[in-house]
């Protein structure tokens, strides 16, 4: 049986918001790409929510330096962080940058990392070096 193409993109913009993503970054299955479905639920579930208040201590340092402006400990931190994964919502190159959250025990940098966007409290955080991202809530 064929799904028409509305019920389709119906169903991801309500996964998307349902999951705490951004609709207008899932892209409407069409009804010549199935795989377009399956990135889209992908990017769904990769982009969730984490409560300020869950994060690691490590990670509220990290934020705290993003606030102050610096002095960073690594020199790729405040690089430009370019959304290759295409999980985080589509932005013009330059718009997020990226700052590691120290990992105790690690010998490098880990992989655990805040992206921060140009918009007001919206930073992302990663415990798994771009595999996914939660979005951090300040409110809770």
């Amino acid at each position: 049986m064929r799904i028409p193409t509305r019920i389709l993109s119906v169903s991801a913009v309500s996964a998307a918001l349902l999951f705490g993503g951004s609709a207008a970054a899932i892209a409407a299955p069409t009804p010549h790409t199935a795989t377009t479905a399956v990135t889209a639920h992908a990017r769904v579930l990769a982009v969730g929510d984490i409560c300020y208040s869950d994060l690691p201590s490590q990670a509220h340092d990290t934020l705290d330096l993003i606030d102050q402006g610096g002095p960073y400990p690594y020199p790729q931190d405040d690089g430009v962080f370019e959304n290759r994964e295409g999980l985080l919502p589509q932005q013009s190159n330059g718009y997020y940058h990226e700052y590691t959250v120290e990992t105790p025990g690690s010998p490098d940098r880990g992989a655990r990392r805040i992206i921060a966007g140009q918009a007001t409290d919206e930073d992302y955080y990663t415990a798994d070096h771009y595999e996914s991202f939660d979005l951090v809530d300040f409110d809770c």
